[in-house]
């Protein structure tokens, strides 16, 4: 009966286009469904994100769910997740995307999901971790155990939409370390984000996991920004 007067009053909207949602329906209305922009990457495991690494940082496996555009779906969708508290778009990007990576060989010997993490003065600033609930949902349906411990981001920087190309680089490989024990040597990490960019934040988190001996890194992110 609550649900129903809340809905009454406040009825929910998608989160792509803000049209209101049939009963069926739920965050992302299926208008949005079939024209948001899915890379379809996890189909050729030679694809655009993996590129991205070489010869930067050795992957196993990267891929992201959509593309990214200016005023798109995916930048609407990824705008409320960061900074509208809407967590739980990352759960259904999270639910969605797992059914395509289940089928992934190289994701099978995966022992951790690991979020890129916040400093904690900017979590205390948002309240959460955008990318907690994809990682949870990715969790859940891979069966594969959620470590948001094991990487720490040592050093607060503003928000990195609002930085140039430069910006984001400069001195982003003394950001992020690892805690870790002998118990998480030889382990094969899955470095979750939510949009692929530059690589640069990506590469540093990566760098930090591959201290810990014998580690080896895939990616898996929600977008990845398509010029």
């Amino acid at each position: 009966m609550f649900k129903y007067i809340i809905n009454l009053f406040f009825p929910p909207v998608c989160a792509g286009c803000n049209s209101l949602l049939s009963s069926n329906e739920k965050v992302i209305c299926t208008h949005c469904r079939h024209n948001i922009p899915l890379t379809n990457q996890h189909i050729n495991p030679d694809n655009e994100a993996f590129k991205k690494f070489y010869g930067r940082i050795p992957v196993e496996y990267a891929s992201a769910l959509l593309y990214f555009h200016k005023k798109g779906i995916a930048q609407e969708l990824i705008h409320k997740l960061k900074y509208k508290g809407h967590e739980e778009i990352g759960m259904v990007l999270g639910h969605w995307y797992a059914q395509d990576l289940k089928e992934i060989a190289t994701l099978k010997t995966v022992d951790f999901i690991v979020p890129v993490p916040l400093h904690d003065r900017k979590y205390r600033e948002r309240g959460y971790n955008q990318v907690t609930t994809f990682g949870k949902a990715l969790s859940i349906d891979l069966n594969i155990k959620y470590n948001d411990s094991i990487l720490q981001r040592k050093v607060y920087s503003k928000t990195q939409s609002k930085k140039n190309l430069l910006g984001r680089t400069e001195g982003i490989e003394s950001v992020f370390d690892v805690s870790f024990a002998e118990k998480d040597y030889g382990k094969h990490f899955l470095l979750i984000d939510d949009v692929i960019t530059t690589g640069a934040t990506l590469e540093a988190c990566s760098r930090a996991l591959l201290k810990i001996p014998g580690a080896t890194i895939s990616i898996v992110c929600m977008a990845m920004a398509q010029s």
